[in-house]
Formats: C-alpha cells, sequence, structure tokens
C-alpha cells in the first residue's frame, strides 16, 4: 500500500503538477552537459520516482522497530566511529540529500549507539516541527536547531558525542559561505562543518548512502580529515565533502534531490 502511496506521489509531483521539474532538468544539464537531453531527463524522471520511495519509505519508518530498520539499512564500517567514541572522542558525520536520509539518522542511532547531535532546520509548523523532532529522536537522535548547533557543539566539547551533518544545503546570501567548483558549476557551501570539526577537535566521516534494492541501503563512511587541525588553512574539509559528494552523484545522479535549489544565485565577480 505504501509503495502505492509512492508511486502516487511521483506522478503527481512529476507528470501533473510538473513541481520543480524545470529547475530540475536545468540543474542537471548544467552538471551533465556531455549527456543528451533524453538521458538527462531520464535521470529527472528516475530521481522523482525515487523521492516518491523516499516518501513511502519514511510513512513505513515512522512505526518501524529498530530490528526492521537495520535489516534494512547496513553500515558497512561503523568500527571507524566508535574506535574514537569508545576512548571518550567525538566524531563529525557529513551526510547529503542522498537516498533516504530520514533512515540513516535512524539507522545510525541504532548501529552505533552513542548519542547523535544532527543539525536540522526548524519547521514553521509547531506541531510538525515538534513530530519530527520525536520520530527523528526514537534511536538516539538528538535534533538540534541549526542556528544554536555550533553553541551545543561548545557546551559539549568535554563528551563523546556524534555530529550529524547533512551539508549540501545552500547558505543564505548574508552567510558565510566557500566557493568552489561543484558538478561543472560555481557552488556555495556552509562553512560550519570545519568550525564543528575544530571545537570538537574530532575526526570527519564521509557519509555514503548507495541503494541496494527496493527500501534496502548500505552506508559506508570514508575518513575526510583528522585533528590536529592546522589554524588558517581554510575551508579545507569542506572543500573535501565537495569532491566526495561529486564523486557519489556522478555514480548515480538519479539519488541526489535535484529539485532542490542549490545554484539560487551565482558567485559574485568581487569578493
Amino acid at each position: 500500500m505504501l509503495d502505492g502511496v509512492g508511486y502516487g506521489a511521483y506522478f503527481v509531483t512529476y507528470h501533473l503538477l510538473r513541481w520543480r521539474r524545470r529547475l530540475s532538468l536545468t540543474n542537471v544539464a548544467n552538471a551533465f552537459p556531455e549527456k543528451t537531453p533524453a538521458e538527462q531527463r531520464a535521470i529527472v524522471r528516475q530521481s522523482y520516482r525515487n523521492l516518491g520511495c523516499f516518501i513511502a519509505e519514511a510513512l513505513w519508518g515512522w512505526s518501524a522497530s529498530a530490528p526492521e530498520l537495520a535489516e534494512r539499512v547496513r553500515i558497512v564500517n561503523p568500527e571507524l566511529v566508535t574506535r574514537h567514541t569508545t576512548q571518550g572522542r567525538s566524531v563529525v558525520l557529513l551526510a547529503a540529500h542522498f537516498c533516504n536520509w530520514e533512515w540513516l539518522l535512524l539507522a545510525a542511532g541504532i548501529e552505533l549507539d552513542v548519542p547523535i547531535d544532527a543539525v536540522y532546520k526548524p519547521q514553521r509548523v509547531r506541531g510538525i516541527d515538534t513530530f519530527l523532532k520525536r520520530q527523528r529522536a526514537r534511536f538516539g537522535g538528538n535534533p538540534i536547531a541549526h542556528r544554536s548547533f555550533v553553541f551545543e557543539v561548545m557546551k559539549r566539547r568535554g563528551e563523546a558525542r556524534v555530529y550529524a551533518l547533512v551539508a549540501d544545503q545552500t547558505p543564505r546570501h548574508d552567510e558565510e559561505k566557500h566557493w568552489t567548483t561543484f558538478l561543472e558549476q560555481d557552488t556555495a557551501f556552509h562553512v560550519g562543518a570545519d568550525k564543528i570539526a575544530r571545537i570538537a577537535k574530532a575526526p570527519v566521516l564521509y557519509v555514503a548512502m548507495r541503494r541496494e534494492g527496493p527500501g534496502r541501503y548500505s552506508v559506508e563512511l570514508s575518513p575526510l580529515a583528522e585533528p590536529p587541525y592546522e589554524r588558517d588553512t581554510g575551508p579545507q574539509i569542506v572543500e573535501r565533502y565537495a569532491r566526495k559528494l561529486e564523486d557519489e552523484i556522478r555514480r548515480s545522479p538519479a539519488d541526489w534531490l535535484w529539485l532542490n535549489r542549490k545554484w539560487k544565485y551565482r558567485k559574485p565577480l568581487y569578493a
């Protein structure tokens, strides 16, 4: 029944409403100029189909037990996290809007058995915000609003925790940012991951989530950076994250959220 709901969501958003379809096609065309228009349309269509699956999976996951979720999301190498946390050190995990990022937080809480502070953007409707926070916190997750996250990290510097960020969102015009070439375009990224890693003196791991089958995923962690960090070296962690994410998108482009307004403004000609 939920698979039917997911297909219905895809059909309505892609074929009937055409919700952000032009934006998605533009994003894919700019990112993959070497592909034919037919190949670009196929990526966008499959990305909307995957989004429908994401909606169905999220609905199922809200009532799923820990063993049921652990069966569907397999973390290949959790020891990259636990070898630090068992020695009293925190770890920063950098993920993206890739595959099923809602299941990712729940599965990490089940597998890693350590408090996970996750950045999130509060919803405007208080009831929806409360519901989402409660669902994401079921297996050890601790959603923290993005505006207060750095402050909370400073408060917890003496504890062994996992700090999780979905780091592919675009900063506002007036926020500090790092510009890099990403998918053939000048692209802005948040620099918060660098700041958090330096404050917590924590190693940083990239989280690669990959689709193994209908409703089944594997998660592979890979090191991005480890302390000690040098001063005044720029946002190197964010740059390495951008390169890892770009590789994953080129590997499976339909699993990224192309309808996101990643390129909402251009890089200024002068700093």
